[in-house]
């Protein structure tokens, strides 16, 4: 199974996020993950559709992977597709009837994501994971980059990937160079970098170096 490494640009450089985008691309990724926080869900605020917007007119051949950290996603999924979303993540803790949202998701013809947080059974997810094209996994609990690894995330990423072979499953929090391999190891692929990626000497040999572990 291909690796993908997605640069969160919530790690990067807030007061000019083109400049971000530019330093993605230049690396050679292909994703970018883009975390939505309401203040509630999580306690930060971040992005709103206006800077997916803003964003989506320099991402060219760039793939945004939107996460919603959001008590209701249901009301903003239309609005983050409008603003350029390739896939959009929802969380199995939000308050939505999920069912219902990850359809409106598909409706859209969005690629359709479904998140976990460290402190829920990953049971919870089970009923959704035939109709999701991506599982993400919090190795943090939400809010804020540069956070340390929770080492029981891989127990979720094992779980998910015996249930499923095919299923693209994504980590996200506290990813970097020394805990990247045993990511991969337990079944993820797509791994999603913040502090470690834009603090990086090098960001494309950041990036080939996980792609190709």
């Amino acid at each position: 199974m291909n690796i993908t490494v997605a640069p969160s640009i919530l790690g990067g450089n807030l007061a000019d996020l083109r400049s971000s985008l530019v330093q993605i691309r230049g690396s050679g990724a292909r994703w970018v993950h883009i975390d939505v926080m309401d203040g509630y869900f999580a306690p930060n605020l971040t992005f709103g559709p206006q800077t997916v917007q803003a964003l989506a007119d320099s991402k060219q051949d760039l793939f945004f992977d939107v996460h919603l950290m959001l008590e209701h996603p249901e009301y903003f999924v239309g609005k983050f597709a409008e603003a350029g979303a390739d896939l959009i993540s929802i969380h199995i803790e939000s308050r939505c009837d999920v069912a219902k949202t990850l359809q409106i998701i598909r409706t859209l013809d969005k690629r359709v994501g479904l998140a976990i947080n460290p402190e829920t059974a990953i049971e919870k997810i089970f009923p959704h994971l035939d109709f999701v094209d991506l599982a993400l996994v919090m190795g943090v609990y939400p809010g804020f980059c540069g956070q340390k690894f929770i080492e029981h995330s891989w127990e979720k990423v094992e779980i998910i990937r015996k249930k499923n072979p095919i299923l693209a499953i994504e980590i996200d929090g506290g990813v970097n160079g020394d805990n990247a391999r045993l990511c991969i190891q337990k079944g993820a692929n797509i791994l999603v970098v913040g502090t470690s990626f834009f603090k990086a000497p090098d960001p494309r040999k950041f990036v080939q170096q996980i792609e190709h572990v």
